[in-house]
Parts: C-alpha cells; structure tokens; sequence
C-alpha cells in the first residue's frame, strides 16, 4: 500500500521529469525485427512493487515476469528486466535504456502526452473488502449505509472519504454509519474480522492478495469509486510495438490466459475494458 500511495504522489510531478528526460524531436523507430535480431525484449520494472515485479532470491519474478514471457514467446525473444527507480523510469523509457514499461504504469494526461499505451494490463482502482457472508448485501459503497468503514490514515482513499460519504447519502439517505481509520492495512482487516467494521477500503491489487492469501474468507467488491487502470508504456515511435502489444494482450483476454494470471499474482481477475481510456 506505501508503494501505490507514493506512485500516486509522483503521478502528480511526473510530467516535470518526464519534460526534463525528453527531446523534442523523435527518434527512429525501435521495429519487431530489430527487437528479433536482438533477441531480447528489454522491459524497465521497479524491482519492489510486489506482486508485479520483485525480487525472490535475487531474480525478479512478478505478474509483469509472467505476462511478458507470454506476449514475447511467438516473437522468439527473451525479457530482460531492468531495475529502475520508479521517479525515473518515464524518461528512462525515452532515452532507450529500455524498450518498455511495465509494473502497473498508470494512465494520466502528463504520461500520455508523451508515452504511448497499450491497452490496460492491470487494475489497481480502489476496492471494498468485506467478509464473504456479506457478499450478497453489499456490492457497492451504497450498500454500506449506516454501515462502518475501515480505511488506512494518511493514504488519499482517506481524503476522498467525505466524498464517498456524500455519494452514500445521496443516494441512500445516509452515509456511512462510522468511519474508522486505522495506522495500517492489517489492523483494518483485523476489525472487518472482529466485525467492528463491515468493509475495508484500499487499492484492488492491496486486497486481492489479501483475498489470495485467505480462500474462502472474504470478498472483494470491486471499483466502488471508479477505475484507476494501468497499461504498458512504449514510446511513441514505437508503433509496430505497440500494436504488437494490444494484439498479444488481446489475445491472452480471449483465450483466459489473462485472467489466469491475474488470478494467480492477485487472488482475483480483473474486469477491464479493451481500450486505452481516454483522460481528460
């Protein structure tokens, strides 16, 4: 959670370093047969972003390890996955040091004027944990009306807490019956346990290990409060590569494969549009 709280604090400055790290004019085109010539598919990761890239006895492994070696196996190439400083990685990515981004590169209107998508790869929107018995009564923050609520003190689920509550108000009457923060993930799940709470707001790859990690004992509500989805980032030139991508990406959603994965690294699959979003 500390992860995707600080990812979401340099999202805001991103723009300034990915200006600083890039030219003004384009380079030549990184094409599939250079790649294959290479024969190595050269992928910028922040090695500490668990489960999407991490270390394990000193290789990096992850969900992007797995996703990557099922896109570039019909292009016979091998991933090759470098460890980068997660403030940098955007204009590392445009001064070559890599071919491609991935661990959950969020879409924003700064990175996508300068960084071409593919299609989304990963969710991670904000979602409502609950305890399986509930999962029949609540399938929405409305749902949870005069309900408790759990959310971690100091992330920004906290500050949009109020907003949350009006929408609850609005369209039920009443809000949420408390709001109850806690220092830590864990002492939130703990209280949905004791059943101090009835939910348990926090990003949805957050709450699908927890889910992953305890089969059977709760349920995952998910994108109570719109979505918040990550793709593959690839520089602009980089067109063939890109469709490449899509194509490979959309082909994994078709036959499970995808969602396989999703289930594997997260506990949960993701229901996600086929389209890069359009940010305004």
């Amino acid at each position: 959670m500390q992860n995707f709280t600080r990812r979401l604090f340099l999202a805001a400055t991103m723009g300034l370093a990915v200006a600083v790290g890039a030219g003004s004019a384009m380079a030549a085109e990184r094409t599939l047969a250079a790649i294959k010539a290479d024969g190595v598919i050269k992928i910028g990761v922040e090695g500490v972003f668990a489960p999407f890239s991490y270390r394990e006895n000193g290789v990096i492994v992850g969900y992007d390890v797995d996703l990557a070696e099922m896109m570039f196996k019909d292009l016979g190439v091998k991933p090759e996955f470098v460890d980068t400083q997660w403030s940098g990685i955007v204009p590392a990515l445009l001064s070559s040091k890599f071919d491609i981004i991935m661990s959950s590169l969020s879409y924003t209107k700064e990175r996508m004027q300068k960084v071409n998508f593919s299609i989304p790869y990963a969710d991670s929107s904000l979602a409502m944990l609950v305890r399986a018995a509930d999962e029949s009564t609540i399938k929405s923050f409305d749902d949870m009306s005069g309900k408790p609520i759990a959310i971690k003190a100091g992330t920004p689920e906290e500050a949009s807490m109020p907003k949350f509550n009006e929408q609850v108000e609005k369209a039920k009457g009443n809000g949420f019956g408390e709001v109850k923060v806690f220092d830590s993930e864990p002492m939130s799940i703990l209280a949905l346990n004791q059943g101090t709470v009835d939910g348990v707001i926090s990003n949805m790859t957050n709450l699908g290990l927890v889910i992953k990690n305890a089969p059977g004992k709760y349920a995952l509500v998910q994108n109570v409060a719109g979505s918040s989805l990550a793709g593959i980032g690839i520089r602009k030139e980089d067109e063939e590569l890109r469709k490449y991508i899509d194509e490979q990406l959309l082909a994994a959603t078709k036959s499970g494969k995808l969602m396989e994965l999703q289930t594997k690294w997260f506990g949960v699959a993701f229901d996600m549009p086929t389209t890069v979003p359009v940010m305004e």
